[in-house]
C-alpha cells in the first residue's frame, strides 16, 4: 500500500461510527449467510464493540507492518479457534466493503475502493498467515 492510500484508509475509517458500520456490516453477513450466526455466541453489542475495536486497531497499525503483523497474525490465530475458514475471509471482505460504500456515500470513491481492497487484502492474508501459524501439527 502506499502512503496515500494507508493515509485513505484512515481517513474515511475516521469519519464514520464504527458502531453503526459495524451493525449494518453484521446485518449483512447474516442476511447472506444465516448460517454463520452459529459462529457468533456473543452479545450482539459486545461483538460490534469488538469488530470495531479490532478495525481501528488494524487501521491504526497499518503504517507500521511489524505491529500490524503481529496485531493480525494473533487476530487470525484466534478466529481461527471461532471457526474462520478461507471463503469466510473472501465474504467478510465482500461484506466490508459494501458496508463501507453504503456508510461512505459518494465519498466512496474508485481511490478508496481500490485503497479499502488492498488493506482488506493485506489483513485477511495476514489473519490466514496467523491461523496457520497457530495451526496444531498433524
Amino acid at each position: 500500500m502506499t502512503p496515500r492510500q494507508i493515509r485513505l484508509v484512515t481517513e474515511t475509517l475516521g469519519s464514520l461510527d464504527l458502531d453503526i458500520l459495524a451493525a449494518d456490516f453484521y446485518r449483512r453477513v447474516f442476511e447472506t449467510s444465516p448460517h454463520l450466526a452459529a459462529m457468533f455466541t456473543s452479545d450482539p453489542a459486545l461483538q460490534r464493540s469488538r469488530f470495531a475495536i479490532e478495525l481501528a486497531t488494524m487501521v491504526g497499525s497499518i503504517q507500521g507492518l511489524e505491529t500490524f503483523c503481529s496485531f493480525a497474525e494473533a487476530l487470525g490465530a484466534r478466529h481461527r479457534v471461532y471457526g474462520a475458514r478461507a471463503a469466510h475471509y473472501r465474504l467478510m471482505g465482500a461484506t466490508l466493503m459494501a458496508s463501507l460504500a453504503a456508510a461512505l456515500g459518494t465519498g466512496w470513491t474508485a481511490d478508496v475502493e481500490d485503497a479499502w481492497m488492498l488493506a482488506y487484502n493485506l489483513t485477511a492474508e495476514t489473519m490466514m498467515a496467523g491461523a496457520m501459524k497457530g495451526a496444531p501439527p498433524r
